[in-house]
């Protein structure tokens, strides 16, 4: 028993830090975080966060909460979907990015919250969707902390309430992946570090998108947390994917 104490204790450890250099990793670039990802996805970045905000929107619900909102992109093509009388809320572990959004989105109507995922401060049963967009890869500390954040997430879901996650992917074809990574090494670190100014931030960046998981992985992942009718649908012949869970 003291060895598997000691043993939790040094992943919380692990894990505690890992949290704080992905933390310190964005503080370094609230103002050129949209530039350099549109750049850097050639502008998909930006198609498939729009086709996402409908797909969740058409969800309903008069709560809606975006996690790991960043810079607040999603956030707001949440609000400019919503219908009269729907709440729309954003989550980030960054002050910087969180102060980013709300002043580049200060006439947008949405309530910002600095929180960690793995602990919202919102009540059991009190949303009706989450979003998150190509941030889930800076929560996978390791599958079960994974699993725990979205668990959390189903936390505070109503009944019926939906999970909409956008994230990169692994192309099925193993060519397309090979090509894919080798974009991701060639190009994300270097371009990515140029127009940011951060080498940590996308050298970290270059060395997630290779190793994480397929969509059939994240749906399994997914499920593990509580959620049912998983899908998802594959985008760019599978380097990022759309997947949706509800809660029963």
């Amino acid at each position: 028993m003291i060895n598997n104490r000691n043993k939790d204790y040094t992943n919380i450890k692990m894990n505690n830090k890992q949290t704080d250099f992905v933390k310190k990793v964005f503080s370094e670039v609230p103002t050129t975080y949209e530039r350099t990802n549109h750049v850097l996805t050639l502008g998909f970045d930006t198609i498939w966060r729009k086709k996402t905000a409908k797909i969740a929107a058409s969800h309903g619900g008069t709560e809606w909460v975006d996690m790991c909102t960043g810079t607040g992109e999603m956030a707001a093509y949440l609000s400019r979907l919503a219908p009269q009388g729907t709440n729309v809320s954003a989550v980030d572990l960054s002050s910087e990015m969180m102060a980013e959004a709300s002043k580049k989105l200060e006439a947008e109507n949405i309530k910002f919250f600095e929180a960690d995922v793995k602990d919202l401060p919102f009540e059991d049963g009190s949303i009706d969707l989450i979003t998150i967009s190509f941030a889930t890869r800076n929560i996978n500390l390791n599958k079960k902390a994974l699993v725990k954040s979205f668990s959390e997430f189903r936390r505070v879901l109503k009944q019926g309430g939906r999970f909409v996650n956008l994230e990169t992917s692994q192309p099925p074809s193993y060519m397309i992946r090979k090509l894919f990574h080798l974009f991701v090494k060639l190009f994300v670190k270097q371009v990515g570090s140029r127009i940011s100014g951060s080498i940590n931030g996308y050298l970290y960046l270059s060395k997630t998108i290779p190793k994480f998981y397929t969509a059939k992985e994240l749906a399994d992942i997914m499920y593990q947390a509580g959620f049912q009718h998983i899908t998802f649908k594959r985008l760019l012949f599978g380097v990022a994917a759309i997947h949706q869970g509800t809660k029963l």
